[in-house]
């Protein structure tokens, strides 16, 4: 189990707040209101659509309430035990549970109901699809599911835009279209090149232009 510490310091740790809804305002909309404990919720969607995110910005708002939360995910060892003053389950990557794991989610899912707490999971396909035991999958499916939509393109450079101006950074259109074209559109991974290239261009002491770009992955190659 992992008992997430609350640092609201961080501009950057995942809220509310600074995900882009896109498509998703509704989803959003439900996850500000507080947990109902008979309805678990699941999220679901391809790789880097912000479930994960939004897990957390569950998870900070929960302990800004002063809610203690336990996490498990798909890295988390087993046993799981199950915190009878927590607020809040978080149940991530579910359909790479392991047999062990699954054993471990339902058991927490049978105690969070005796308990009244509630349950938010999350994994890359809808429940019903999930490579789990059919106990497992039931409980995981019979409350709240959403499918989370991909952002556009629109919403992808708006973001990168946001976060480039959060840093004091230009990102010129050029800069935006490379980025864009030449690397997956996962907005955590757009987030993580972004990281890289702030790094470089003060290591190099230039502004972020795309030949720019083009050596720091350059030098990346070379040094793997």
């Amino acid at each position: 189990m992992r008992q997430l510490p609350l640092d609201i310091g961080d501009a950057r740790r995942p809220s509310f707040d600074n995900f882009v809804p896109g498509g998703n305002a509704l989803v959003l909309a439900h996850l500000r209101a507080p947990p109902a404990a008979a309805a678990p919720l699941f999220l679901w969607s391809a790789p880097g659509a912000g479930k994960t995110h939004l897990l957390h910005a569950l998870a900070a708002q929960t302990q800004a309430g002063g809610g203690r939360v336990s996490w498990f995910g798909a890295a988390t060892a087993t046993p799981w035990p199950f915190d009878e003053g927590g607020a809040l389950i978080v149940l991530d990557d579910c359909d790479r549970f392991d047999a062990g794991q699954q054993h471990a989610a339902f058991a927490l899912f049978v105690e969070a109901a005796t308990h009244g707490v509630p349950i938010a999971a999350a994994g890359r396909m809808p429940p019903v699809d999930l490579p789990v035991r059919d106990d497992l999958r039931t409980r995981l499916g019979w409350g709240h599911v959403f499918a989370i939509e991909p952002l556009s393109e629109a919403d992808t450079r708006a973001a990168l835009r946001r976060e480039a101006d959060r840093r004091s950074l230009f990102l010129s259109d050029d800069v935006m279209d490379y980025l864009l074209t030449r690397f997956s559109r996962n907005l955590k991974h757009l987030m993580l090149q972004l990281d890289r290239l702030d790094e470089f261009s003060l290591a190099m002491k230039r502004t972020i232009t795309v030949p720019l770009l083009k050596r720091m992955h350059a030098e990346e190659g070379r040094a793997e």
